[in-house]
């Protein structure tokens, strides 16, 4: 009895349920349809590559050389040209200096279609806050990053390294190449353990290992999600085996951060402690996010320092693996170059056991290389933003407010237009007379303009000091039957590694 009675009633709700939902879902593809019209509009004045009719130039991408790929579209189109991911999804891809300082040179903020994906991961940090809290959080964290906080970085740029290399000798006494990628992101990660947390001098436990793998597992996902269109939808992705691997990643790397930030907390209650922080031989990151207050004496919220310790934590340790490997690989390639580099380092030691603050700006001919490295391989190939107010750019084309932007900053280092012979390894392009005059926009490792990296002289510092010892410790080769394959991956990574020949040069070579 009860069942007939409830039996229509089950069938109606089911119909409205169902009724509900299509309606649901046909307003979002309508909305889905008016957005491409728009963004598809606004473009209409760029040519481009044609695009698959359901992938757009995702397929393109993704493929193995996709890199490339848009370095040859370049080429065909200068300037610009439309990029979709998917066909929902459009952005001017540009690669030109001018249009470049168009949008860079004016703060507009990132594209929230890609970096939304990252809320889940790092939150509203430096990366992607905008308007009056960015500016906010910019000014308070910027006396972080002080020539003052940094100098005493250099010992600890130094002990981190140097257990990498004792760890090298071992490997390379079995006379076999071997992937440098993953012993340089545990000593870049030990690095900003103990930069931003004040570790001690034990190197990574198994929480932090455990949240290295984790964050190297997110940047592979992230990836993957931005250029395959099916996992832009949120309810979609977290359905997924990728969507779920990618929140326990998240967890994992909440829970490390969340720990030390309740500890650090906790021993600036007790007064021992305090002392023993205070008398410490420098302030960590977190010391300064701790002691942070606005003209008003409001300090950072707990959410505010989850956010900007995993901002500074992704992008200080991922990008920094990234560029140091690609360095190690472009010396090996080009030994002339790196016998020169360590030459002077040797110099510039002298009969010192360690480097100093002022021994960094004379490395001049080892800073060169490592922005030719920069330039061949960034190790942020690719970033995006939303104009919050229409641009016009220098050839007269223009694009209306809300419109995306990718800068391919790969692109952008190999125009042939800006740099002759764009694929030759040559560091004298960064000499003084060489930089006079070139496009304050033609080379942006680091971004550009009011939302550049703010912690690029943290990284320029660490990638000297590292690639430094280790010209002194080892001589580089190539093994040519491994030769890296470039991938984007946030940063630019090699899906097979990056297998060098290491040949110790002995206790002398500091001398």
């Amino acid at each position: 009895m009860a069942l007939s009675f409830l039996s229509p009633i089950l069938s109606r709700l089911s119909l409205w349920t169902s009724v509900v939902l299509l309606m649901v879902i046909g307003l979002k593809l309508l909305s889905l349809l008016f957005r491409r019209q728009k963004l598809a509009r606004a473009l209409d004045s760029f040519p481009g590559p044609s695009t698959h009719w359901l992938f757009g130039h995702a397929l393109e991408i993704q493929k193995l050389g996709g890199l490339d790929k848009v370095v040859t579209w370049s080429q065909e189109f200068p300037y610009a040209h439309p990029l979709w991911l998917g066909q929902f999804l459009g952005f001017l891809n540009i690669y030109e200096p001018d249009y470049a300082k168009a949008v860079y040179s004016r703060g507009d903020p990132k594209a929230a279609d890609v970096y939304d994906f990252f809320l889940q991961w790092i939150g509203r940090g430096l990366l992607l806050l905008d308007g009056p809290k960015w500016f906010q959080h910019r000014k308070l964290l910027t006396p972080g990053f002080h020539y003052d906080v940094l100098k005493p970085y250099v010992a600890i740029f130094a002990e981190s390294t140097n257990m990498m290399l004792d760890k090298w000798e071992k490997k390379a006494s079995e006379n076999k190449s071997f992937d440098i990628f993953s012993d340089v992101g545990h000593m870049a990660l030990d690095t900003l353990m103990k930069c931003t947390f004040g570790k001690g001098d034990s190197g990574l436990g198994h929480s932090d290992n455990s949240y290295y793998l984790a964050v190297s597992d997110l940047t592979l996902l992230m990836q993957q999600r931005i250029d395959s269109f099916q996992y832009h939808n949120d309810f979609i992705y977290w359905l997924t085996p990728h969507g779920r691997r990618f929140l326990r990643a998240c967890q994992t790397a909440h829970d490390h951060t969340d720990r030390v930030i309740r500890q650090r907390k906790a021993a600036l209650q007790d007064d021992k402690e305090q002392k023993k922080l205070q008398q410490r031989r420098h302030l960590d990151f977190l010391d300064i996010l701790l002691g942070a207050r606005d003209e008003s004496g409001i300090k950072l919220s707990d959410a505010d320092l989850r956010a900007e310790v995993d901002t500074f934590m992704f992008a200080g340790h991922d990008t920094t693996t990234s560029g140091i490997s690609w360095f190690f690989y472009c010396m090996a390639l080009y030994p002339e170059h790196q016998q020169r580099c360590r030459e002077e380092v040797r110099e510039i030691l002298g009969d010192q056991d360690s480097f100093q603050w002022d021994d960094l700006a004379k490395m001049t001919y080892l800073t060169m290389c490592i922005k030719e490295c920069f330039r061949l391989y960034p190790p942020v190939p690719q970033v995006y933003r939303q104009l919050s107010k229409p641009v016009t750019f220098v050839d007269g084309r223009s694009l209306p407010a809300g419109s995306l932007i990718s800068l391919h900053i790969y692109a952008l280092h190999r125009n042939s237009a800006v740099w002759p012979d764009p694929e030759v390894f040559d560091p004298l392009r960064f000499s003084p007379e060489n930089t006079t005059g070139r496009h304050p926009f033609a080379f942006m490792p680091f971004s550009a303009g009011p939302r550049n990296c703010i912690g690029q002289q943290f990284a320029m510092n660490e990638l000297k000091v590292v690639t430094a010892l280790s010209l002194l410790r080892f001589e580089f080769s190539p093994d040519p039957s491994k030769v890296p394959i470039k991938v984007p991956q946030l940063i630019l990574r090699s899906k097979n590694g990056i297998h060098l020949y290491l040949k110790p040069l002995g206790s002398g070579s500091r001398k």
